[in-house]
């Protein structure tokens, strides 16, 4: 499995960015996709996920101004960030995981993806 980020970059306080995630190699459309990000210093925290059906898990943080949602005919996830804030600075990753393999329900746990991308770098000025 292969999962290839895209769409980063450096924008002002209350714009807005566009994130692509590719996934390759699963053997159909079951799986979890999921964006997680890493402030500089932090841990990695989970973002926003999204089942095969379309189910949807976003973290208090971005409510309302993150949308994330999949092409399955593409095997492609996106991440639109709207009103974006200093804190918003980090790498964002897309990770990705067949549904039911480690967990039957759709999560913001990192454990819980086993496919990772390399990154994306995203900085928001204030």
């Amino acid at each position: 499995v292969r999962v290839v980020e895209s769409g980063g970059g450096l924008v002002q306080a209350g714009g807005s960015l566009r994130l692509s995630c590719a996934a390759s190699g699963f053997t159909n459309n079951r799986y979890y996709m999921a964006w997680f990000r890493q402030a500089p210093g932090k841990g990695r925290e989970g973002v926003a996920a999204i089942d095969s059906d379309g189910d949807t898990r976003y973290a208090d943080s971005v409510k309302g101004r993150f949308t994330i949602s999949r092409d399955n005919a593409q095997n492609t996830a996106y991440l639109q960030m709207d009103s974006l804030k200093p804190e918003d600075t980090g790498m964002y990753y897309c990770a990705a995981e067949t549904e039911g393999r480690v967990v039957p329900i759709l999560t913001l746990i990192e454990p819980d993806f086993g496919s990772w991308g390399q990154g994306t770098q995203v900085t928001v000025s204030s």
